[in-house]
């Protein structure tokens, strides 16, 4: 049996190239490979093309109680020549709560190459290399940008834009529960993409929460079969994504009885 339990995150990452294409999970914190993101930041690497739904500047160190943030592929963007290319839904601030910090983020990447692209479209175009498609054909984007990415044609008299597959040659995934065959197991939000992204990527690179022996998850729960995961690595207990480090987010950023706050130092003069 293969062993495709890696030691540390660097180790799992250690062949990522030059020009490379990376798919990840970008649908808040609970979905993405953190500590993956973090480990390729600090690999010598260039022209990378990162594919994903979102793609969040910095934010400040909130003030009280606050755990270390992290940042998912900004990192990586922030280092100059590292990335080459953006394909996502949202070149830049989403949330008013981060207006003040876009201005780093556009500085850095205003020589990149960057294709907005919607999450549907995103979606459908891995699913196209996931199933082994030739592309979609979707009305989104006639008579924009769009056209100048993509051939026009005419169905039933009704205008498509052919959509290619992308072909990531690696994906970024995160996952509750692994065995050690690779069979994953979601937990809510983690399903938003991260299935897709591990279907359609050529290696597919997940980090866990829990890892067990195989037979240990009942067949009927399996998400993503082992056959799509090349690489596991288990997020250490209290580190960032964890369970534990999840747990104690959520009540720093919502408090006790799940009602958002701005910070806890606000509410409680800490």
């Amino acid at each position: 049996m293969k062993n495709k339990v890696f030691a540390s995150f660097d180790e799992a990452v250690a062949d990522i190239f030059d020009g490379a294409v990376i798919a990840h999970s970008s649908f808040g914190a609970a979905g993405q490979a953190f500590n993956l993101w973090e480990a390729l930041s600090r690999k010598d690497v260039k022209d990378l093309t990162i594919v994903g739904n979102m793609l969040h500047p910095r934010q400040p160190e909130p003030t009280g109680p606050h755990l270390p943030h992290a940042y998912g592929p900004i990192d990586c963007v922030l280092q100059p020549g590292k990335v080459k290319r953006i394909i996502t839904g949202f070149t830049s601030n989403v949330y008013s709560a981060m207006a003040g910090e876009a201005a780093e983020y556009d500085k850095i990447t205003k020589d990149m190459e960057i294709i907005p692209v919607s999450f549907g479209t995103i979606s459908l175009r891995l699913e196209a290399a996931a199933s082994g498609y030739g592309g979609i054909l979707s009305p989104v984007g006639i008579g924009t940008y769009m056209e100048d990415y993509c051939q026009k044609i005419t169905v039933d008299g009704k205008e498509y834009l052919i959509e290619k597959p992308i072909f990531p040659d690696f994906g970024f995934v995160k996952a509750w529960k692994a065995d050690r065959l690779g069979n994953l197991v979601y937990y809510r939000q983690q399903r938003v993409h991260n299935p897709l992204v591990a279907r359609a990527s050529k290696v597919t690179i997940a980090e866990v929460q829990e890892l067990v022996e195989p037979g240990e998850i009942d067949p009927d729960h399996v998400h993503t079969p082992h056959v799509y995961v090349d690489r596991i690595v288990r997020i250490p207990r209290g580190g960032v994504g964890s369970r534990e480090w999840e747990a104690v987010s959520k009540v720093l950023g919502f408090g006790p009885g799940g009602n958002r706050r701005a910070s806890l130092s606000a509410q409680t003069g800490n």
